[in-house]
């Protein structure tokens, strides 16, 4: 077991309960992961345990999260399991975790300088020696200089590719194969022949290429691990939004001290100014400047007042706010872009699996080229050093480490690309369903538009009806009732919702009802004013009318115009008034629109395009838009979005601004574009590699060169796909105030 990791019993995992399920999930750290082959072989050998719903590997983070019952998820099952396949498994502790990956790098980086030393040093006597034999070099000088080569290559090559031997060694006790096992051989194999030359006096030895060899592999997997922790780095920032303590208002109005996990709904807090914002919530009383730069990323301070939510992250500028804990630690806003960012990074796409079918069937077919070859070349007559010259050669040129890196390591920059434009993926496929789309469907109302809230027509309603709308709507998820629940005073009642509807319950003994026209009992053509919006409130026999003003999304007129400037067509499927709908699709320029849709009309909609063979993105909010979301090609909702509509979204978007939806698409193209291009390189460079070694026209410094190149040339290739600028994001808009019913 490695010194970087403690024993599996030394701490016991954080379990999590799974939404819906008697399942909990549990995540550990795992060392020695290195490639797709290492991806799949830990997810089936924990699949495969009694008890196991589900295994997903998060590669960039190097852990892996079990779903399944509590017994099968424990430390005492899933370490022996990884230990027996060669992999050592701990329970997952983010601290630890850092610290583990900082060892890493600094233990990689230790062997990098080893092995780059003494790489220059060999080189520098092989150069003399390369030129001493085209000229008059003495056999005793020759000989003295490899003798220094072997001086310095065999101390450097214990240092440097221990973290090889270690993985091949696991990997061979398990009874099987990784890419570190050519390597290790490849390795030992040059020395080897090396000394032996050296000890028979021959013209040739090939410390070099060993050293070489490892100095260009370390050199990849240190790219690899700072590539990594770029990723990380991204993630890790969410870490510092969070508050060390809560301020909480006990019954007799005093104040106690409490971490921010005992908080529950219901809990009310106090924040004071300069106080970070330890929870979800709503503010009850007082009002303040809020800083969200944090949170939504806005760099202007908003107000917040009675009825405001506030977010956790957020810091009180210069008043003290009374908040009512709505979500407490682990369901908060900042939980769920956490959630979605470990998605992202354990997702898996359809050409990581062929990357990891291809990397599988490689390993035994480089041992058996490599055998095959030097017993050729013996066989001939050539001799046997000139056969385990052309076996070496061929072990150290065909090692899969391209192959292998293909795709994962674009995963992992493309996942820090998504996190920097703040997008999060729910499927390891969205990548390349995103690539290809040719249509993009949107809703209208929280996705296209969102309400002014300070734009709400009141006039001619009474105080109490108003406020008994107000409390109705605070307990709906539609973005028009937003507007209408900030003049709440009281708390919201339990409500029941109509999918495509609105919501109705009963206040102070009043039915009530609030809602699209028709389901409040009115006309559904109710409202002369295409630039408004109209919401119903009836309680009893009289209904209400609230005409709500409403704007384009920032970042709408951008995200439509990047998604044409693709050549992807656009239309608007909306369950608004068809007039509302017709003045949004004219400030966008949309010529494909249609309203007054219900889920079952838009999920029509979405398949006849489907069934012209169209690929159609779908990107909503309501709560009758998740079957549109399911139904399309691939679907994107924004963090406003009801829990049902994130749920079917493949990505989840934050912010306010649509821009992310349309940068996601550019995301997911470059993604796609690099992982092609590393699966050509890789094919291509294995195709032209195995018969030029298998010929001997290559020796083994030159076949550990162009595998090391072929390693390095994968990995730079994905970091074109990380983000650009300062690593320090903001994350971006929170939940709307208000959820989602008619859209």
């Amino acid at each position: 077991m490695s010194a970087c990791c403690p024993p599996a019993e030394a701490v016991a995992p954080r379990l999590e309960p799974v939404a819906g399920d008697r399942r909990v999930r549990a995540v550990y750290a795992v060392e020695g992961l290195h490639c797709a082959g290492c991806i799949r072989r830990i997810e089936n050998a924990l699949e495969a345990l009694p008890g196991i719903a589900s295994a997903r590997v998060n590669y960039t983070l190097n852990r892996v999260a079990v779903e399944g019952s509590a017994s099968a998820v424990a430390p005492e099952t899933i370490a022996p399991a990884l230990s027996a396949i060669g992999y050592v498994a701990t329970p997952f502790e983010a601290r630890a975790a850092d610290a583990a990956a900082d060892r890493d790098m600094k233990r990689l980086l230790v062997a990098l300088a080893v092995a780059g030393f003494a790489a220059m040093n060999i080189m520098l006597l092989s150069v003399s020696v390369w030129a001493g034999n085209a000229s008059d070099i003495t056999p005793e000088t020759r000989d003295l200089f490899h003798w220094i080569s072997a001086a310095i290559a065999f101390p450097a090559a214990a240092i440097a590719g221990r973290p090889f031997y270690e993985s091949a060694v696991r990997a061979l006790r398990a009874g099987r194969l990784n890419m570190d096992v050519p390597i290790t051989i490849g390795v030992l194999m040059a020395l080897g022949l090396s000394l032996y030359q050296t000890a028979i006096s021959s013209d040739h030895a090939y410390y070099e290429s060993a050293i070489m060899l490892l100095f260009f592999l370390l050199g990849g997997r240190v790219l690899e691990q700072a590539m990594r922790r770029r990723t990380r780095a991204l993630a890790g920032n969410l870490a510092s939004f969070r508050s060390g303590t809560a301020d909480r208002i006990r019954d007799d109005g005093t104040l106690e001290e409490v971490a921010p996990a005992l908080l529950g709904p219901g809990d009310r807090i106090r924040l004071k100014p300069g106080d970070r914002v330890p929870v979800d919530g709503v503010v009850t009383h007082g009002s303040a400047s809020i800083d969200q730069s944090n949170v939504t990323g806005e760099t202007m301070p908003v107000r917040a007042h009675a009825g405001s939510a506030v977010y956790a992250g957020a810091v009180s500028l210069d008043a003290t706010l009374d908040i009512e804990v709505l979500a407490p630690v682990g369901e908060t806003l900042i939980d769920t872009v956490q959630g979605l960012l470990d998605r992202a990074t354990e997702a898996r796409s359809r050409r990581l699996d062929l990357a990891d079918r291809a990397a599988r069937l490689y390993a035994p077919v480089v041992h058996t080229t490599a055998l095959l070859a030097g017993v050729g070349w013996f066989l001939s007559g050539a001799g046997l050093e000139q056969a385990v010259v052309v076996a070496t050669t061929v072990l150290i040129i065909t090692c899969p480490c391209a192959l292998a890196l293909a795709i994962p390591a674009v995963q992992v920059a493309a996942a820090g690309a998504f996190f920097r434009a703040g997008v999060f993926l729910n499927g390891g496929g969205a990548v390349e369903r995103l690539a290809e789309i040719d249509t993009a469907v949107f809703d209208k109302t929280g996705t296209l538009t969102l309400p002014e809230t300070g734009h709400i027509d009141t006039a001619g309603i009474a105080p109490d009806v108003l406020e008994r709308a107000a409390r109705l709507a605070a307990g709906s998820r539609h973005p028009l009732a937003a507007a209408l629940a900030l003049h709440a005073e009281g708390a919201a009642p339990a409500v029941s919702e109509m999918r495509g509807a609105g919501v109705e319950a009963t206040i102070d003994g009043i039915a009530c009802r609030l809602g699209s026209p028709a389901f409040c009992g009115l006309d559904d053509t109710i409202g002369d004013d295409d630039e408004v919006s109209v919401l119903v409130y009836r309680e009893g026999a009289t209904a209400h009318v609230f005409r709500i003003e409403q704007r384009l999304r920032p970042g709408a007129r951008e995200a439509i115009h990047r998604l044409r400037a693709r050549g992807i067509a656009i239309a608007i499927l909306s369950g608004d008034r068809p007039g509302a709908v017709a003045a949004v699709a004219r400030q966008l320029g949309i010529d494909d629109f249609a309203g007054g849709l219900d889920p079952a009309g838009k999920i029509a909609r979405i398949e006849a395009l489907g069934a012209r063979g169209k690929r159609v993105l779908m990107v909503g909010d309501g709560l009758n838009d998740a079957p549109a979301l399911a139904a399309a090609s691939v679907s994107i909702s924004p963090s406003s979005a009801v829990d049902m509509a994130r749920a079917q979204a493949d990505a989840v978007f934050l912010g306010a601004s649509l821009a992310p939806a349309a940068a996601s698409i550019d995301i997911a193209v470059k993604a796609r574009r690099l992982m092609g291009q590393n699966l050509a390189f890789a094919a291509t460079y294995n195709a032209v590699a195995i018969p030029v070694a298998v010929l001997g026209y290559v020796t083994p410094l030159i076949a550990a060169l162009a595998m090391s190149a072929s390693s390095l040339i994968v990995t730079a290739n994905a970091l074109r796909a990380l983000p650009s600028g300062r690593l320090n994001p903001k994350a971006p808009e929170a939940r709307a105030t208000a959820p989602a019913a008619v859209s």
